[in-house]
């Protein structure tokens, strides 16, 4: 974040723009931890003493600038993710799948030390898709999780729980976006075998790499219920009986 603006000390990060929007939002008592001592060193926070004796925290017009550059950059990352997810969401209802965003669902994992029972955990998936069939053994699930920026990617790939959590779902792909200049934003090879990649070039979504095909076939009854309360993505033919029942007239 420092980077893109010249003005702001390179050692300031996100953290510290979450403690200005803190700062901002409350009466703005001092913490005294080492990113209150940047803040200030930066002009980012001023002190203000009290006529009663008592020092608070005021935000900076240079503080108040870093917070609305960051809130500026948080909204377009979102936007950015929010169209990919929407354009992958369509594409599985275009291919006759069933599809929904944000869910919370309930997945197995193992322990780290790999020993002993299995432990539950929650994970959202960006997309999660079945096939359009009325046979529970040929729903096909499959998790799509999507990235539009490296840094969160590679944040991402750390997490082998949440990999192992998604895999116990169904197939798992990762689909990859395009930086400012069009580049992708990871390779292939970067995400660990076993989950798939798609990735957009010149505003496509292609196939880099084919997923492993999926322990599970049948869903647990929990993962039923959670779509079951869950609004799918509307398909194509959302609106054909509409038009069916204006041609009876």
């Amino acid at each position: 974040m420092a980077a893109d603006d010249p003005s702001v000390p390179a050692t300031i990060g996100r953290a510290h723009a979450r403690r200005l929007r803190e700062v901002y939002r409350s009466a703005g008592w001092p913490c005294q931890d080492p990113l209150e001592i940047e803040l200030l060193a930066a002009g980012l926070l001023d002190r203000v003493l009290a006529p009663s004796g008592h020092e608070t925290l005021r935000v900076t017009q240079s503080g108040l600038q870093l917070i609305a550059s960051t809130l500026q950059t948080n909204r377009s990352r979102l936007s950015a993710h929010e169209a990919l997810v929407e354009r992958v969401a369509r594409e599985m209802c275009r291919s006759g799948r069933v599809a929904w965003r944000g869910l919370s669902l309930r997945a197995q994992v193992p322990v780290q030390d790999g020993e002993g029972p299995m432990q539950w955990c929650m994970c959202k998936p960006d997309v999660f898709s079945i096939r359009n069939t009325s046979v529970a053994e040929y729903v096909d699930p499959v998790v799509h999780e999507v990235k539009v920026r490296r840094s969160d990617l590679l944040a991402d790939l750390r997490q082998a729980a949440k990999r192992a959590a998604y895999l116990d779902l169904g197939e798992c792909w990762y689909v990859l976006g395009a930086d400012a200049r069009g580049r992708c934003i990871g390779a292939p090879e970067e995400v660990p075998d076993g989950c798939g990649v798609m990735v957009l070039e010149q505003d496509r979504l292609c196939v880099a790499r084919p997923a492993a095909r999926a322990r599970r076939q049948q869903l647990p009854f929990g993962v039923w219920m959670a779509l079951a309360k869950a609004t799918p993505v509307a398909g194509l033919d959302e609106d054909c009986q509409g038009r069916l029942a204006a041609n009876d007239g």
